[in-house]
């Protein structure tokens, strides 16, 4: 079944069969929230994602209240609830909130604490990346993508920056030739170089994912700073991620580039690569085309003059709005802009609640 049937399909089932029947057992009419939540929770099928292991569950909580709360993670990030407590209120306060996420009873909630440890147990198992992972090779395996739009986004941290070791200077060198015999030290291979020959696991392993200082400039030409992360994303024409990664704030956006398209490329088939001028640089463009793509990316002038992209590609590279999009849905509707968790691991995740959100919300509508 094609993409546009499946969710034309999925969307006419929960309009006729499930709301009803829904609001028939509860005696209260759903709202337009809370018709959004149900159909998001259908699509991404979270709680298929959680561990089933033993050893998951060595603190002797039930699988069944994990699925409860991983749900409810994701109506924190549809509602835009700044804090678990928030969301804790809103669940033992709205009947059809707490009965949409799993818990039948007030009483049944666990507590905050719980919601916490749970928090962390996902964290550290890899549920948002399955969950993603599983929502794109579902709805986009067999669809073949015109354009995949690459940037990164700034996320503001609550927590203080790592400082960086001061870079030890190098001896200075004699002046003249050298003298006859001398071996020179072979020159550290720089990063884009190798992540030619590695695979994208290994290149992303290697980035640092530290909360630090970002630094960058507005579309006015004013320098901004902030204190976090980078959230590095590849969106195709309708505005759904790809795959995505988290970096330290200071990283350049380049240095995610080459792993960032070897992912994508595993996932689906595309056909061109949309970045701006941050990422120009040779590996990146040789490492596209070897992919099968066609890269299309805005000259960075480097002081010199630029020649113009051709008509054909102007056009093409308007479609990296798209992306932008994304960076503005993220932040302003599904909690990007209000990260209270500490640790790139515990970050990412809450960024991935709101990034299947937002794609199962994007399929949705």
């Amino acid at each position: 079944m094609r993409l546009g049937n499946a969710i034309s399909w999925l969307t006419g089932s929960l309009q006729r069969n499930l709301f009803p029947k829904l609001e028939q057992c509860w005696e209260t009419p759903l709202t337009d929230k809370e018709r959004q939540l149900v159909a998001i929770l259908e699509l991404t099928e979270i709680e298929k994602h959680i561990p089933r292991s033993a050893e998951y569950q060595r603190l002797g909580r039930k699988l069944l209240e994990r699925d409860s709360i991983a749900r409810s993670f994701v109506a924190k990030a549809v509602y835009g609830y700044p804090h678990t407590r928030a969301l804790l209120n809103a669940l033992k306060s709205t009947p059809n909130l707490r009965r949409i996420c799993g818990f039948e009873r007030v009483s049944s909630i666990p507590s905050e604490s719980t919601f916490s440890r749970a928090f962390a147990e996902f964290a550290k198992s890899g549920l948002g990346d399955r969950t993603h992972e599983a929502l794109v090779e579902r709805t986009l395996k067999q669809e073949l993508i015109g354009h995949l739009s690459r940037d990164a986004t700034a996320i503001k941290g609550r927590e203080k920056p790592v400082k960086k070791t001061p870079k030890v200077k190098a001896p200075a060198k004699k002046r003249g030739r050298k003298a006859k015999g001398t071996v020179s030290e072979p020159k550290e291979e720089k990063r884009l170089a190798r992540q030619v020959k590695q695979s994208a696991e290994e290149a992303l392993k290697e980035l640092p994912t530290v909360c630090d200082v970002g630094t960058k400039k507005s579309s006015k030409g004013y320098k901004q700073t902030w204190i976090g992360y980078k959230l590095h994303a590849d969106v195709n024409d309708a505005g759904l991620p790809i795959s995505v990664a988290l970096t330290s704030a200071s990283l350049h956006d380049s240095q995610v580039a080459i792993p960032l398209m070897k992912l994508s490329t595993s996932k689906v088939v595309y056909l061109y690569d949309l970045m701006d001028a941050a990422y120009d640089a040779k590996e990146i463009h040789e490492i596209s085309r070897n992919l099968g793509h066609v890269p299309i990316i805005d000259k960075n002038s480097r002081g010199k003059e630029v020649v113009p992209m051709a008509p054909h590609e102007a056009k093409r590279y308007n479609e990296r709005t798209a992306v932008e999009r994304f960076n503005s849905r993220i932040k302003e509707e599904f909690g990007a802009d209000n990260v209270m968790v500490r640790g790139a691991h515990k970050v990412k995740l809450h960024l991935l609640f709101g990034i299947v959100a937002l794609f199962a919300d994007h399929l949705e509508t």
